[in-house]
C-alpha cells in the first residue's frame, strides 16, 4: 500500500473519509463536502444514532456530482482528547474498516483540530502512521482467499494543507512501522521457516541499513562458556547461534544502550514435554528477539542519533537422545552454575549468557531485556500490559511513560531477597525455577544474578507479543510489541 500526502481538495475516485466531533460537530472538511452534498451528510446525522463519538462510522453513497463511491463520517470524540495516539488508531480504525471493502483508494481529510495538542501536519502524519500499522496481514501462505475477504486497498491519501511537511512527519514513524512489520513477520513465520540458522540470515540484511551484524557459532559460544545457552539447543539439529548488532548513531566514545532478547525459534519444553494442545502456538517464543531485531531496524532506518546494541540468542528446544535432562547441571559464562529443574523454563538459560556476554563485552549504560518468558505474567497482567522487573526507578518510569505513549503499556512487579532465595538450588549455585508461585518474579530475580549490578530492566512479554484478537493497531497474532515502546523510550530520553 502507498502512503500518500496530498493538497486538502475533493478526491476524484475511492472512497473518502472525514471527521466529526463529539455531538455531531462536523469538521471544516466535512463542512464542505455537506455543501457539495447539498446538505445529505447533515440529513443522514438526523436520521442515524451517530453521535461523533470516537471510532463511530456514518457511510453514506456519494451523490451524483461528487465523484468518490461513498462519504464516511469517521467521530473523533472530543477534540482536546486527541492526541499523537489517538489519531493512529484512528487511522487503523479506518484501515480496518475499509481494507477489504474492494475499494483500492482511500482519502481521509486531515486538518487542524482546535484543542488539540497536535498541529494539522502531526495529525496527518498520525492518521498515516496508525493506518500502515493496521494494514499488515501476514499472507504469505494464503493460496485460496476469496476477493472479498482480501485487503484492496492499495492507496491511502491524507488530505492535509501542507504535504510537504506532513510527509517529513511521518518519514521516521514510517521507518519504525517498518521495524514492527519486520518483527510481526519473524514471529509469525513457522518453525520450519524460522530456525537459528534461518534467524541469522534475516538478521543479516539489517547491514544494508549500516548495522553491525556479527554471528557466534556454537564454537565460539563454547570457548566462552556459554554453558546454559547452548544447553538449551543441544537436543535440537539445528545449531544455536548468538547474533550481535551494533548501531552507531552518536559519539562512539559514548556507552551504548543495549537490548537484549530471547529467539527460541520454537519450544517444545524439551523433555519437560509441553502439552500437544496450543504448541503450534511456540513458534513465537522468539518474540523478544524479534522485537530487538525490529528496534534495530526501526533506529537505522530512521537514523537515529544514538549507539545501541543489541543482541539476541537463537536457539531451538526439542526433546532428543542428545536433550538436556531435568537434573543437569551447567555452568554459564559468568561461572555460575544452573540446576535445571525444569527444561521448559529454557528462556532464562539462554538470557542469562547473553546478558552476561552483553555487559562484559560492551560496558552498556543499561540493559533492556525482553522475552516471552512466563505463562504466570498472563496470568497476573493478562494481554494487556507487559511486566517490568527492574532495579531502576528512572529506568523503569521512562519505560512506563513511553509506553503511555504509544499504547505499548508495561507494569512494574516486584523483586528482592524474599524472591530471590526461592531460586537456591542445594547442589549448585541457582535453580532454574522457583516452585509454584511468584513464577514471573523468580525468572526475573534468575536474571538479575547475571547483570552484574549494571542497570537493567526485564520485560516479560508473553502476554504481549502475539494476540488472539485484532486492535486498532494490530491484526490478530504477532503484535511486534516492543518496537514502539523501545524506539519512543530512545527517542525521549537518549538521543543526541
Amino acid at each position: 500500500m502507498k502512503i500518500n500526502f496530498l493538497k486538502n481538495a475533493m478526491p476524484k475516485k475511492g472512497d473518502l473519509v472525514v471527521f466529526a466531533y463529539e455531538n455531531n460537530r462536523l469538521s471544516s472538511f466535512a463542512k464542505k463536502v455537506d455543501t457539495e452534498m447539498k446538505g445529505q451528510l447533515g440529513r443522514a446525522l438526523t436520521a442515524s444514532r451517530f453521535k461523533g463519538k470516537f471510532g463511530e462510522f456514518l457511510s453514506i453513497p456519494a451523490p451524483t456530482g461528487l465523484n468518490v463511491n461513498n462519504v464516511l463520517l469517521m467521530g473523533l470524540g472530543k477534540p482536546d482528547e486527541l492526541k499523537e495516539l489517538k489519531l493512529q488508531q484512528a487511522g487503523g480504525k479506518i484501515m480496518a474498516r475499509l481494507m477489504t471493502s474492494g475499494e483500492e483508494e482511500i482519502s481521509v481529510a486531515a486538518e487542524a483540530i482546535r484543542k488539540a495538542e497536535v498541529s494539522a501536519d502531526e495529525a496527518a502524519a498520525n492518521i498515516a502512521y496508525g493506518a500502515k500499522l493496521r494494514r499488515y496481514r501476514f499472507d504469505k501462505y494464503r493460496t485460496k482467499e476469496t476477493e472479498d475477504k482480501k485487503p484492496s486497498v492499495l492507496a491511502f491519501n491524507v488530505l492535509c494543507s501542507a504535504p510537504s511537511k506532513a510527509e517529513n512527519l511521518f518519514a521516521p514513524m514510517d521507518k519504525v512501522a517498518d521495524g514492527v512489520i519486520f518483527a510481526r513477520d519473524l514471529v509469525t513465520e513457522p518453525g520450519n521457516v524460522i530456525y537459528p540458522e534461518s534467524y541469522v540470515e534475516h538478521i543479516r540484511e539489517l547491514s544494508d541499513l549500516g548495522v553491525d551484524v556479527q554471528v557466534l557459532g556454537e564454537d565460539e559460544m563454547e570457548e566462552l562458556g556459554m554453558g546454559a545457552l547452548l544447553g538449551v539447543g543441544q537436543g535440537s539439529a539445528s545449531e544455536s547461534h548468538m547474533v550481535i548488532m551494533r548501531w552507531n548513531g552518536s559519539d562512539k566514545k559514548k556507552a551504548p544502550l543495549a537490548f537484549i532478547g530471547k529467539g527460541v525459534t520454537f519450544d517444545t519444553g524439551g523433555i519437560s514435554l509441553k502439552p500437544g494442545a496450543g504448541m503450534e502456538d511456540m513458534k513465537f517464543d522468539m518474540g523478544g528477539s524479534a522485537s530487538v531485531v525490529g528496534l534495530m531496524k526501526a533506529l537505522a532506518g530512521r537514523k537515529a542519533k544514538v549507539n545501541v546494541i543489541g543482541v539476541v540468542g537463537l536457539v531451538e528446544n526439542m526433546p532428543s537422545g542428545t536433550a538436556q535432562r531435568p537434573g543437569d547441571v551447567v555452568t554459564s559464562m559468568s561461572g555460575q552454575t544452573i540446576e535445571v529443574i525444569n527444561t521448559d523454563a529454557e528462556g532464562r538459560l539462554v538470557l542469562c549468557d547473553a546478558l552476561w556476554y552483553t555487559q562484559d563485552r560492551f560496558k552498556p549504560k543499561f540493559m533492556i531485556d525482553l522475552a516471552t518468558l512466563t505463562g504466570a505474567i498472563l496470568v497476573s497482567l493478562g494481554q494487556e500490559y507487559a511486566g517490568i522487573f527492574s532495579d531502576d526507578d528512572k529506568l523503569s518510569e521512562q519505560l512506563f511513560k513511553a509506553g503511555e505513549e504509544v499504547g505499548e503499556g508495561v507494569w512494574r512487579l516486584p523483586i528482592g531477597p524474599a524472591y530471590d532465595e526461592l531460586i537456591n538450588s542445594d547442589i549448585a549455585d541457582m535453580k532454574n525455577i522457583g516452585g509454584r508461585y511468584a513464577g514471573s518474579i523468580t525468572a526475573a530475580q534468575f536474571l538479575k544474578r547475571f547483570t552484574n549490578d549494571v542497570p537493567w530492566v526485564h520485560i516479560d512479554i508473553a502476554g504481549t507479543a502475539w494476540k488472539q484478537k485484532a486492535s486498532d493497531l494490530a491484526e490478530k497474532g504477532a503484535t511486534g510489541y516492543g518496537v514502539r515502546l523501545l524506539d519512543r523510550f530512545i527517542r525521549d530520553n537518549y538521543e543526541d
